[in-house]
């Protein structure tokens, strides 16, 4: 009779045993006849698949996409273009924050007069997440020779050297990344007013990007129909395995209710499962435009 039993829980699927579903039905071992033993057995299967192949969601999680092995770097498949782009993060102590806007604004305005290449994009103020903290998002098209350029100015010219005597003693800290654009999602161009703005940033498990975007490519399809996206980055230098994505929205209300429609098109809970599996750490923030801001 044990044998009979091993014999049928040898089919129990390796999923029910990878996803963690116990299976609580014994397969019962009675001094019956065969035919009663393959009768009780193949009921209680069936019942035991039928609970894990319920679990539609958590099932997609363990599922394994393959990415193909490729002479090209993840950098190179996932990024077309010829532009590279700076991130920067300013912790403001709080009674300077109306003073740092003012210089920062001025300041934007000089990088222009002095032919920098550096072209800001998106300027804002944390509402919802890291209170007193400014971002700026800046553009360099031609890629890195235009980078390594506006940066010996910024580093040697006198005005600039001014200005970051003055901004400095305003800070708490400051950080940035140095970021490629996803080839799929949108460039990010001027919008008229008024939005609001929120970045989510993933801090993803190292050799995950390629995967990422591959499922993203498709994802983002169903995320079009308010004209929500505005940008998707991944970081080369500073923090390195973030992806960073932008959205626009009219308000909090209209986000909510894009983001709940999401769920009801095809393809958005797929992409949801493949990909929250390569997360590590995932942050939302939510951005006002400062007065300056190309996106408003």
């Amino acid at each position: 009779m044990a044998g009979v039993c091993s014999r049928h829980w040898g089919k129990i699927p390796r999923m029910a045993a990878v996803a963690g579903w116990h299976i609580t039905k014994n397969i019962r071992c009675l001094a019956t006849s065969p035919v009663l033993h393959k009768q009780l057995a193949e009921k209680e299967l069936q019942e035991d698949v039928e609970v894990v192949e319920k679990k539609g969601w958590f099932k997609n999680l363990l599922r394994v996409r393959t990415i193909p092995t490729s002479s090209e770097s993840h950098s190179s498949q996932l990024s077309d273009k010829e532009v590279v782009y700076e991130i920067q993060f300013h912790a403001v102590k709080p009674e300077y924050m109306e003073d740092y806007l003012t210089q920062f604004g001025q300041f934007q305005e000089l990088l222009k007069v002095k032919d920098t290449g550096a072209e800001l994009i998106g300027s804002f103020t944390v509402e919802i997440g890291e209170q007193d903290e400014a971002i700026h998002i800046w553009e360099f098209k031609g890629g890195y020779p235009m980078l390594n350029r506006a940066t010996e100015i910024y580093r040697m010219d006198q005005d600039f050297i001014q200005f970051r005597r003055s901004r400095n003693k305003m800070l708490r800290y400051r950080r940035n990344q140095i970021l490629l654009p996803f080839s799929f999602w949108p460039e990010p161009t001027p919008r008229p007013p008024t939005n609001i703005y929120e970045l989510r940033s993933y801090l993803l498990k190292p050799g995950t990007m390629i995967e990422w975007g591959n499922n993203w490519a498709r994802g983002i399809q169903q995320r079009q129909t308010n004209n929500e996206p505005v940008a998707g980055f991944f970081s080369q230098m500073g923090q390195v395995n973030v992806a960073h994505h932008i959205w626009g929205y009219k308000d909090l209300q209209t986000r909510k209710e894009t983001r709940e429609a999401a769920w009801q098109r095809p393809g958005w809970d797929e992409c949801v499962a493949y990909t929250v599996p390569l997360i590590r750490h995932m942050e939302s923030k939510i951005l006002i435009p400062t007065p300056f801001s190309p996106l408003q």
